[in-house]
């Protein structure tokens, strides 16, 4: 049993959850102590992780198992859990089942809009699976989608869907959808001989990079804003100007004739960058 929870585990990329766990806890810092005037409770934040793992956990086994035909033909990924029958795809609907059941528990302990949007949070998550199969704007959808970490840790706390969380969302879209373009580049070859969508295959590396460069773009000027329109003080500020470093380094690991540091980019530059963000966030709050 341990044995299949470890393969599961390695199956969805559980560590995976560093990239969009601190934009939720972020959301609800903002939300709760701009609407609230005080930092959330420790039983909100407990709900709002739960209903993390229930969403990402749910999201990453659907992909798994609807493109489990993909995976088998594509090098990169023949073998992962499914492909190389470490794990069945009944096994696997059994995980996304549990975990779907997990998310719609957490949320109903949090507030009535929570549940409200939780039809149109699992269309996402359902969704992007398929969208690399019609669309190269498929990078977009992800980013969407799991940009909702951070409106929905902020609908968790505050009951509610302003300006402000609609910025911090689109702005966590951008970072995602540009990261997802730089690691969509390793794939170039196979997604075209497939006839599969993304940014690099219909415009070559060249141009998805810069594409990926100019979505970090729309990321730094909307955490900008963010600190304009918030209360957020200079230990925010100072946070964002290590990130705006870490989004510039990021691309310049990655270059069109050079993927060789392409894994750095994607895992390490992102995963510093969200806990970063978030940790400037909270020491602010917890100062101010």
């Amino acid at each position: 049993m341990w044995n299949k929870i470890k393969i599961f585990l390695e199956m969805i990329k559980f560590e995976h959850t560093v990239f969009a766990l601190p934009f939720a806890y972020m959301g609800a810092l903002l939300g709760s102590m701009m609407v609230n005037g005080h930092l959330p409770s420790w039983g909100q934040i407990g709900w709002v992780t739960l209903a993390m793992v229930g969403a990402r956990t749910a999201a990453m086994s659907l992909n798994r198992v609807i493109d489990k035909a993909i995976d088998a033909r594509n090098p990169r990924t023949r073998n992962r859990a499914i492909p190389a029958g470490l794990i069945s795809s009944a096994e696997v609907i059994l995980f996304i089942a549990v975990s779907f059941a997990l998310l719609f528990w957490a949320s109903s302990q949090l507030n009535s809009l929570c549940v409200k949007l939780l039809p149109i949070a699992v269309f996402f998550l359902v969704f992007y699976s398929y969208t690399k199969r019609f669309t190269w704007l498929c990078h977009i959808i992800l980013g969407l989608t799991i940009a909702l970490a951070p409106l929905g840790g902020w609908v968790a706390v505050t009951g509610r869907i302003d300006w402000t969380s609609m910025i911090f969302y689109l702005t966590v879209a951008c970072w995602t959808a540009g990261f997802d373009v730089i690691y969509a580049c390793q794939d170039i070859e196979y997604d075209r001989s497939a006839g599969l969508h993304s940014i690099p295959a219909r415009f070559g590396i060249a141009k998805a990079l810069l594409i990926s460069r100019g979505l970090h773009v729309l990321t730094a000027i909307g955490f900008a804003t963010l600190y304009m329109i918030t209360d957020l003080s200079w230990v925010f500020f100072a946070g964002l100007i290590i990130a705006y470093v870490i989004l510039y380094y990021e691309h310049h690991l990655v270059k069109p004739h050079d993927l060789s540091k392409l894994n750095t980019a994607f895992f390490t530059m992102n995963g510093i960058l969200s806990m970063l963000v978030f940790a400037f966030t909270l020491f602010d709050m917890v100062v101010h």
